[in-house]
């Protein structure tokens, strides 16, 4: 459905009720409303980041989730040993956290899970600054659970309702036009490219 330049998509509902599954989930088997806040927040999150068009892709992009989220979860424990040792400690939280950033972002490239990065930095931010001060180890692991249950409510939800013919083509459209965006940007780069090349070139010869 579209009013003018607002588009309400199948994926937009999709998103919507995913969210609302991992609220009733959360709601219906947790009574500590602390914890309730914590792990709705980081499995309707993770929900949202897995929603893509079709099952294929939310189940390509969720092993990514899954993977960004596991490397994540790990550095937050690593965080969260070094935050029990240290609980009150600014230094800590202001180095340790940008630290395990730049190393989580260093691995994902290194292994080749970039769509992973986003949704992981996420989950390791989320988990890092909502540890309490009696934290322990069973709280990170929690968290990190948290994510899964939102990938896989996210995949359920995009198996469940499927897309109707007419906003298939639509989907591809946007595809389309968002190709075409960056096959342009890919032809400037490669301009300058050329520009700095020719450039570097009238610098040797002239020496």
């Amino acid at each position: 459905m579209k009013i003018g330049n607002f588009r309400l998509g199948l994926r937009t509902v999709k998103t919507a009720i995913a969210v609302m599954c991992c609220l009733l989930i959360f709601r219906l088997f947790m009574k500590d409303s602390d914890t309730y806040t914590i792990s709705a927040m980081i499995s309707s999150l993770s929900a949202v980041f897995s929603m893509r068009e079709d099952i294929s892709t939310t189940l390509k992009f969720g092993r990514s989730r899954i993977i960004g989220n596991s490397l994540g979860g790990l550095f937050a424990l690593c965080y969260t040993l070094i935050h029990n040792k240290f609980p009150h400690s600014l230094f800590v939280e202001v180095f340790c956290i940008p630290l395990f950033v730049l190393l989580f972002i260093v691995v994902s490239d290194g292994i080749n899970n970039n769509a992973g990065i986003i949704g992981g930095i996420s989950a390791l931010l989320i988990i890092s600054l909502t540890i309490p001060n009696s934290s322990s180890v069973a709280y990170t692991v929690s968290r990190v659970l948290d994510t899964f249950i939102g990938t896989f409510v996210a995949f359920i939800v995009n198996g469940v309702i499927k897309p109707h013919k007419r906003e298939e083509i639509e989907e591809i459209d946007t595809k389309v036009l968002e190709l075409q965006k960056h096959e342009s940007e890919l032809a400037e780069l490669k301009e300058k490219l050329k520009y700095y090349e020719e450039r570097d070139r009238q610098k040797e010869s002239e020496k």
